[in-house]
């Protein structure tokens, strides 16, 4: 079995989250045979995890000091979860309304 794109063997990448992440190998396992079976949940967090990075940048920029992490937090989860389309213009509306 390949691993995507580097086309890395089960053990290769194992072995990579052991010497970049500081995994133990059973978490490290754990995580690559979920990479295996579901390659488009890894792609899908780390979207997210970008789009949340970049509304928050986008917050800090618009509010500057009145930027208050906790309330972005709230405000971010307060709902649960969401497309994130209308996480998007959630967060925008509570950024111009914090304003």
């Amino acid at each position: 079995m390949e691993l995507h794109r580097k086309r890395w063997s089960r053990a290769q990448a194992i072995q990579f989250l052991i010497d970049t992440a500081f995994s133990s190998e059973s978490s490290a396992a754990f995580e690559v045979d979920r990479y295996i079976a579901v390659p488009a949940q890894a792609l899908s967090y780390k979207i997210g995890q970008l789009k949340i990075a970049a509304l928050r940048a986008k917050a800090e920029k618009t509010l500057g000091k009145r930027f208050d992490i906790r309330a972005f937090h709230d405000e971010l989860l307060g709902d649960g979860a969401l497309p994130l389309d209308l996480l998007e213009q959630k967060m925008n509306r509570w950024i111009d309304a914090a304003r």
